[in-house]
């Protein structure tokens, strides 16, 4: 067990090197010249070639690139002499519109990005996983055909318009909610739980829609199993062969996609984040590509791709604890 995870640690950290080579060529190579960017229209060339210096884009490709891992591990140094300025490990560089450290731009919204992530993921896990369940039980009923309807009504409709549409009835017309504001849980908890209430919702929806849909197949195909009539035959009470014997193994894909699903939120929800106003990780992705600021953009890709690999393992080690046969298998 401790050589797979070894195995998959190194795997991971591959994969993220390889994300940071190809996000850099894309953003600092076939991107427009950053230096001119930052100077601005009214720029002499010989102040372009001093910023070029200073961002050690005068260098080779694999220079620059190397300096950038460098910086991620150690820290790195932009300028030389006076006007030098270091920048500490992890280092993401410094934003070309406020000239501000990218990384905290990006760990001030972070905790907001994680709150929508993980109060959204809670309720999809509840509604899809419960509401799939039933289905499964009450198949073919009004219940079951009622319940898949609206899953793939929720499947369909885009965010932004159930993000609208949530708006328009829930704070316009029926007053209920307020608009989502910036606000703490320590300084108002219940406004906090409201503010939050709608992004939930609406990333809810679309997410237990899908997980419904899986888990009503997945259970369906488990309850036709053998061991199914045999537990039924023992006389074991319906409630714990349901919980036991056929929601257990029709978790394993489940586990799968709440994995790269609530680690891809993690790296923002950029539709919801925007429509709401929320200032997370998502929504300074769009301010970002809106004004080609490419360090934060840069910054938020890796990030992302960060929480999916390390997603990707902790499913596999999850695979380990709910199936037996992965366990062996991994050793």
């Amino acid at each position: 067990m401790v050589l797979y995870l070894v195995r998959r640690v190194l795997a991971a950290i591959g994969i993220l090197l390889l994300i940071s080579l190809f996000t850099y060529v894309i953003f600092f190579v076939l991107s427009p010249d950053p230096a001119v960017q930052i100077c601005g229209k009214t720029c002499t060339p010989e102040r372009i070639d001093q910023i070029r210096e200073n961002l050690g884009l005068n260098q080779p490709f694999w220079a620059q690139y190397w300096q950038f891992l460098q910086g991620l591990f150690v820290g790195r140094t932009y300028g030389e002499g006076a006007s030098a300025i270091s920048c500490a490990a992890p280092c993401l560089g410094y934003s070309f519109q406020t000239n501000e450290s990218v990384l905290n731009m990006i760990t001030s919204r972070l905790p907001v990005s994680a709150t929508v992530a993980i109060g959204a993921a809670i309720l999809w896990l509840l509604v899809g996983v419960s509401g799939g369940l039933l289905s499964a039980v009450k198949q073919g009923t009004w219940w079951d055909r009622g319940a898949m309807m609206v899953a793939l009504a929720g499947i369909s409709l885009p965010n932004y318009f159930v993000a609208l549409i949530l708006q328009y009835v829930l704070v316009v017309q029926l007053q209920i909610l307020p608009f989502p504001t910036a606000v703490t849980f320590g300084d108002d908890p219940g406004l906090w739980f409201a503010s939050y209430l709608m992004p939930w919702m609406v990333l809810a929806l679309a997410y237990a829609s899908m997980y419904a849909r899986l888990v009503r197949a997945n259970v369906i195909d488990t309850l036709g199993e053998n061991f199914m009539r045999t537990a039924r035959a023992k006389g074991l009470p319906t409630g714990l062969i349901l919980r036991r014997h056929a929601l257990r193994p029709s978790l394993t894909p489940v586990v799968t996609l709440f994995g790269m699903d609530f680690a891809g939120l993690l790296g923002g929800a950029l539709i919801t984040e925007t429509v709401f106003g929320l200032n997370g990780v998502g929504k300074l992705a769009a301010d970002s590509i809106s004004k080609n600021d490419q360090p934060v953009i840069l910054g938020v890709t890796l990030l992302a791709a960060a929480f999916v690999v390390v997603g990707n393992v902790v499913v596999d080690l999850a695979y380990t604890a709910l199936d037996p046969r992965v366990r062996i298998k991994s050793r």
